[in-house]
């Protein structure tokens, strides 16, 4: 992982001023309008969006501190002392890099909430919404103080009441008898050609 200060080009320590004064040189240089149709165009949009999150993270931290926890602008709520695999593992999943932060997953030996929580991360990015609920009910109870979890489980479940009270609504699984008689309606059809 990279430390911000040298994404933005600066020493350690480097006052506000300085980063800004960094930060703005490095926008200029990698600026989107700079680079339209050029081959370099998406390298550009991606240097651009990790200076972005140094920026960020410097600002936040008014430019004091370590870049031990950057974690490149993932939203970890606290999570200083976390393993670098899972630091990369969130950054694969905000990309959207499925395969490679499962893969990346999958090594890993340790299975405590942040894995729990990040499996069920990659779960939700895929649609897969029963499995996202719980992998992360099974990170909230193996870590029940993480307001990070909580906060993810009730985004969960108010995206999937939604997606329920919209399927219901129309009478999909309200109304067992026209499902039923549906059904044998399909069913004398494939069996015979009376229909």
């Amino acid at each position: 992982m990279q430390n911000p200060y040298e994404i933005l080009g600066i020493k350690e320590g480097a006052s506000q001023e300085e980063i800004k004064a960094a930060y703005r040189e490095q926008v200029k240089k990698y600026h989107p309008d700079k680079h339209q149709d050029n081959p370099l165009q998406d390298l550009a949009g991606e240097k651009l969006q990790e200076i972005n999150e140094a920026y960020e993270y410097l600002s936040k931290n008014n430019g004091k501190g370590g870049y031990e926890s950057y974690s490149g602008g993932v939203k970890n709520n606290g999570s200083r002392g976390q393993s670098p695999e899972f630091i990369e593992v969130r950054r694969m999943i905000d990309k959207g890099n499925l395969p490679g932060a499962e893969a990346s997953l999958s090594r890993i030996k340790t299975k405590n909430a942040e894995w729990f929580f990040l499996n069920g991360m990659i779960s939700l990015r895929k649609g897969w919404y029963d499995e996202a609920v719980n992998q992360v009910q099974t990170a909230m109870s193996m870590d029940p103080s993480n307001m990070e979890y909580r906060t993810a489980m009730n985004s969960i479940m108010a995206s999937g009441t939604g997606y329920k009270t919209s399927a219901y609504g129309r009478g999909y699984t309200s109304n067992d008898d026209l499902c039923r008689m549906l059904q044998c309606y399909c069913c004398a059809d494939a069996l015979c050609d009376c229909i």
